[in-house]
């Protein structure tokens, strides 16, 4: 299996941004962070990230309609969704709508890990 290098952060919540963030550089990534869509969505279009991890709730938008922005903008780069609130029909229609993976918050480093690189993975198996 691969690893990814690039992981673009999208969350509304400063602390999980930077502690995520600051944990993802110990294991060697490369890691950015937005708080809005609008933000994270120039990264997208440069082709920066190699895995996009974002947060259902947002500022500027909902998860979902940046979900479906990020993939008109770079169909094939995999999404990892991230929500504290559980909600079966966010994950169904996030998923529908191209994401890689769903997770629900709080949740593990190991497991965020693991999740970053299947996505990855998957999407270059597809290609």
């Amino acid at each position: 299996m691969e690893t990814p290098r690039n992981i673009l952060l999208i969350d509304d919540e400063e602390d999980f941004l930077e502690t995520t963030s600051r944990r993802l550089r110990r294991r060697d990534f490369e890691v950015r962070t937005a708080t809005r869509c609008a933000e994270a969505l120039p990264e997208v279009s440069a082709g920066w990230p190699d895995v996009v991890v974002l947060d259902v709730m947002l500022p500027d938008v909902s998860g979902l309609e940046c979900l479906l922005q990020i993939k008109q903008a770079a169909p094939h780069l995999p999404v990892v969704m991230l929500t504290g609130h559980a909600s079966l029909h966010a994950s169904i229609e996030g998923l529908e709508d191209g994401a890689s993976d769903y997770c629900l918050k709080p949740i593990e480093l190991g497991e965020l890990v693991e999740k970053i690189i299947i996505a990855y993975n998957d999407a270059h198996e597809l290609r």
